[in-house]
């Protein structure tokens, strides 16, 4: 280890550096650390810089603007920034000064002239664009290392991820998926009764279900319900800097924190369509008695018109649809900023995302089969 500066200690630990700051940060003494932590990122730009301020009993506007300068360019060069030890009453300052300088960005926005707003949405559609390439391919990654050695997959959290996401959603799928055939049955049963066809009702309930429905709104009743869950979970550690702590002991995110989501979700998403399905089909068996017809010929109707074919069409798209909801839900969690709304807006945009997604995903598939004859 080599120190560099006798005000704030700057340490080398390999590729990272490490910043042990004073018990007093004043304008008398941060000038001169300003010089050499800027002389260090030209020389010799770190991975990661770690901050120590257990130490700091006494700081000025220019001791907290040296730590927003220290984050603000780690940001700006993608280097990896922890803060260890701050106290509460610089923590609170240092968030202060971070969100007016959010107001002031947000002024200069505002005052952009179209030409410039038009740039700035190109370059951050671009690097939004890069970062979302970069996370699939990270993702990909692990999830193949992690298909090919199985004991890498932290099992426990994702049999707990699965029983929440799983069991504890059976109630509201199976209640929608009965009133849903319930709802279908009455409405396809009107037109029908004038030409004596209300027996087909079976065949329509069935295929609508196993086709269609039954992946699509399972997808979007996940969506919901468990992507909103990885982004607030995934959202709340980005905030409160536990994935950057992550980061720092040599844990990647990706294969700690999202594999047992992806492969919870891929795991549970067609099994919770098996039973959207099972519960419409009693929704629709229901109706179909309540007309007098027997439960056997509702059963015959669904068998003479529902091949496994379309069970397996849509257990197919269930399995798609699971990977986009995991993956979109972590995916905006990691992107989540600082500031007490944050997290919200990162779930917002998960469940919007997975939807818009999951429906453009169903489109395909279903230009797909039709040319496929599946």
């Amino acid at each position: 280890m080599d120190t560099i500066h006798r005000q704030s200690s700057f340490l080398w630990e390999g590729s990272n550096l490490e910043i042990h700051l004073p018990a007093v940060l004043t304008a008398s003494e941060t000038g001169k650390d300003w010089t050499a932590f800027f002389d260090i990122l030209k020389k010799n730009p770190p991975r990661t810089i770690v901050v120590h301020a257990g130490n700091l009993e006494e700081a000025d506007s220019s001791g907290i603007s040296f730590l927003k300068l220290i984050r603000l360019e780690c940001e700006q060069r993608k280097i990896q920034f922890a803060l260890y030890g701050l106290g509460e009453q610089f923590r609170y300052r240092l968030s202060v000064s971070e969100d007016d300088s959010k107001k002031n960005k947000e002024t200069h926005s505002n005052s952009l002239r179209r030409s410039e707003k038009i740039g700035k949405l190109t370059i951050d559609s671009l690097l939004e664009f890069k970062y979302l390439i970069t996370f699939t391919g990270e993702l990909t990654v692990s999830f193949w290392r992690s298909f090919l050695h199985p004991s890498k997959i932290r099992w426990k959290d994702t049999f707990r991820v699965a029983e929440s996401m799983g069991v504890n959603a059976f109630p509201i799928i199976a209640m929608i998926g009965f009133l849903l055939g319930l709802i279908m049955s009455f409405q396809s049963a009107i037109p029908m009764r004038r030409f004596g066809a209300e027996i087909f009702v079976a065949n329509l309930v069935g295929l609508s279900l196993f086709r269609e429905l039954g992946p699509l709104m399972t997808a979007f009743i996940l969506s919901g319900r468990s992507g909103s869950a990885f982004a607030a979970e995934l959202g709340t550690m980005k905030v409160s800097e536990e994935i950057d702590a992550l980061t720092t002991m040599g844990l990647p995110p990706v294969q700690f924190l999202i594999i047992p989501r992806l492969v919870a979700s891929l795991l549970m998403t067609p099994l919770l369509t098996i039973v959207f399905n099972l519960f419409g089909l009693i929704g629709g068996a229901v109706v179909l008695i309540s007309f007098g017809f027997p439960l056997i010929t509702f059963i015959n109707q669904v068998n003479l018109a529902v091949g496994l074919s379309d069970i397996l069409g849509g257990l197919l798209k269930s399995y798609f649809f699971g990977m986009i909801i995991a993956s979109i839900g972590c995916y905006r969690g990691l992107k989540t900023a600082s500031g007490a709304g944050a997290v919200g807006e990162s779930t917002t945009s998960a469940v919007v995302g997975s939807i818009i997604l999951v429906s453009i995903l169903d489109g395909i598939f279903s230009v797909l089969y039709f040319y496929l004859r599946i």
